[in-house]
């Protein structure tokens, strides 16, 4: 484990910068292997608050991609669709990706120049003077180095979940943020869902009541796709898996109910406790393929995470979240999304979602259907007929999408900023740091450094900006 780190950290330019020594007695071995602390918690106050922070207008935001596996074409098709984008230029290690993605601006005013072929190509594409926005869609190793030399490079950036994947990182996007005055935001496209959008509502308008409690979860049956040759570069999602037992994969769950609660903007998180059960299945089913292709047999018998994560989370306020990661079980799918206040709850899987007003029953279809004219919220009423033609997990990912070229385009501060970003994410290495020394609780770090305690609400009333056209 210790050398895989110092690997990674050469990887991601973070070697050197230390980590704090143990901080729980009778755990100074494991403690020593899952460093919680991390050396950018010692640089003291706030530099500058991103929270709220509006940057300059950008009437057409200039985009250049890195990624163009899975999730980069999904956000490049969504760009074409967008008025004020220009696509300047597209990114990945594989030509056949890149070439592959420019037939997706085919026939448009798009001419985005090529990169390809080379693992520091990305870099050129950022060095342009003429790219405002960065997108970045590439393994969870490279998130962090990318966004960072971006943001250096006078460029806002936008990256896949999770942001990061350990403390250092999380703490190095807080600090480059801050210090470059460019937006960090983590591509958390859950937010955007329609379910998720009313409840956020709701609950601003007062329907639960005080929010008591809220749970989440990535419950997603992936074992085939992780073991697919082909499914992933270089196999890299399923060596994510190998040697880290926790929640890897957290911000789904828990960027819309931390939007609920106001977390980072009135509340914050303070501490969590984690425990994952055994392997089940990946370490079984290593051992079968292997059993009839010597590729996975580098796979056979390795540390793999638990398949059930359960991480509970307590605010400052009191409130409490729970938070579920299983991946490799045959589970139908589910992020749980529940709200639980003290005049009503809400739940949203199984499907369809569900809205009470008491302890009794659910609200009927028909009473359900008056609750969403009413709640609906106006980014849905402006462009949610639009997403949901356009796509992307059912309209979510587009919606986010056009917000955040919006909010760019208007000069508006974004509903998600890299304090999210970097706490959302955290809850992954806070999380094993957990579950490695018996599901003690762990602290988990305000990267406001107190600001939360001023931060305004992420503003879901649209009353500015809104002017970004939809072309379908």
């Amino acid at each position: 484990m210790k050398d895989n780190r110092r690997d990674f950290l050469k990887l991601t330019g973070l070697a050197g910068l230390g980590v704090a020594s143990g901080i729980m007695n009778g755990f100074a071995n494991e403690t020593e292997k899952y460093p919680v602390l991390s050396e950018y918690e010692k640089f003291g106050d706030q530099q500058f608050n991103m929270c709220g922070y509006a940057a300059p207008k950008i009437d057409t935001v200039r985009v250049g991609f890195i990624g163009l596996g899975q999730r980069g074409p999904s956000h490049l098709n969504n760009m074409t669709k967008l008025g004020g984008v220009s696509i300047v230029g597209l990114c990945d290690l594989r030509e056949d990706h890149v070439l592959k993605a420019q037939k997706q601006v085919d026939n448009s005013a798009h001419k985005p120049t090529l990169y390809s072929g080379n693992k520091d190509a990305w870099k050129k594409l950022c060095d342009r003077k003429d790219v405002d926005l960065i997108y970045i869609a590439t393994p969870w190793a490279l998130h962090v180095p990318m966004a960072v030399y971006a943001m250096e490079q006078g460029k806002h950036v936008a990256i896949e979940v999770p942001a990061a994947k350990t403390m250092d990182e999380c703490w190095q996007l807080v600090k480059t943020s801050e210090r470059t005055k460019k937006h960090c935001m983590m591509l958390e496209n859950c937010c955007y869902d329609f379910f998720e959008l009313m409840t956020l509502n709701m609950a601003r308008q007062g329907f639960f009541g005080d929010i008591v409690h809220a749970e989440g979860a990535y419950i997603h049956y992936l074992l085939d796709e992780n073991f697919d040759k082909n499914a992933y570069w270089d196999m890299w999602r399923l060596k994510e898996n190998i040697g880290r037992n926790g929640n890897l994969y957290p911000t789904h769950g828990l960027g819309p109910v931390c939007q609920v609660m106001n977390i980072n903007r009135g509340d914050k998180l303070d501490y969590l406790v984690s425990m994952s059960g055994n392997d089940f299945m990946m370490g079984e089913k290593a051992k079968e393929l292997a059993a009839k292709d010597d590729f996975y047999k580098a796979y056979v018998n390795k540390p793999y995470r638990g398949n059930m994560n359960t991480t509970v989370i307590r605010t400052n306020k009191g409130r409490t979240i729970m938070i579920q990661h299983d991946v490799t079980s045959p589970n139908v799918y589910s992020r749980i999304h529940k709200i639980s206040g003290t005049k009503g709850s809400a739940l949203k899987y199984p499907l369809p979602g569900k809205i009470a007003m008491g302890h009794e029953k659910w609200l009927s279809e028909e009473e359900m259907k008056s609750m969403e004219e009413k709640y609906q919220p106006a980014i849905v009423k402006k462009v949610g007929e639009m997403a949901k033609q356009v796509g992307g997990h059912g309209g979510m990912d587009f919606l986010m999408d056009w917000r955040l070229i919006d909010c760019l385009r208007n000069g508006l501060p974004l509903d998600q900023d890299v304090y999210d970003a970097a706490l959302w994410s955290a809850i992954a290495p806070l999380s094993e740091k957990s579950v490695a020394n018996r599901s003690t609780s762990v602290d988990i770090p305000d990267f406001t450094k107190g600001a939360w305690k001023q931060n305004m609400p992420v503003d879901i009333l649209l009353e500015r900006g809104g002017t970004t056209t939809v072309k379908i």
